[in-house]
């Protein structure tokens, strides 16, 4: 179980036990955000995009959309999102709990400048059902992210 796995991977920076678990689904911004009882831009969502053989994984604000202009002058590609099915094959997290927690070392993680705006924000637990509180800072290391980028539009009003 995906959740299993990240519970093991926090467990190394003692985490674990930070991990909220829910009676109701967290697999989307709103639904994650009616279940901690905030608002959805501190919802840290977690997309995966195609890179070769392989992928990246990026963590954004909850409000926040890919600029495809930003992300192909950052990665030098078109931002091409994995399939529901690609996603879990690739990451080991089915799409609704996809984290850069407990994930195979051949992918990138990387964190949006969207999320900084906030002192805590919740990512997912590799669950549709789950998530953790984390100053990002501590998403920043815990997700062991190449660097701070910036990929997003409409989160600060800007066209």
């Amino acid at each position: 179980m995906s959740i299993e796995k990240v519970r093991e991977y926090l467990s190394a920076s003692g985490r674990d036990k930070d991990i909220m678990e829910f009676d109701v689904s967290s697999a989307t911004v709103d639904l994650a955000a009616a279940a901690l009882n905030v608002i959805p831009a501190r919802i840290t969502k977690t997309l995966a995009f195609k890179k070769d053989d392989s992928c990246i994984l990026i963590g954004m604000a909850g409000d926040a959309k890919i600029d495809n202009k930003k992300f192909k002058a950052e990665f030098g590609m078109k931002a091409k999102m994995l399939t529901p099915e690609e996603t879990l094959s690739l990451t080991g997290h089915a799409v609704g709990g996809v984290c850069s927690f407990g994930i195979p070392e051949n992918i990138d993680s990387y964190v949006d400048i969207s999320l900084k705006r906030f002192y805590t924000v919740f990512p997912a637990c590799g669950s549709s059902n789950s998530a953790i509180e984390l100053t990002c800072d501590e998403l920043f290391d815990l997700t062991k992210s190449k660097k701070w980028i910036d990929v997003c539009k409409d989160w600060n009003n800007e066209t």
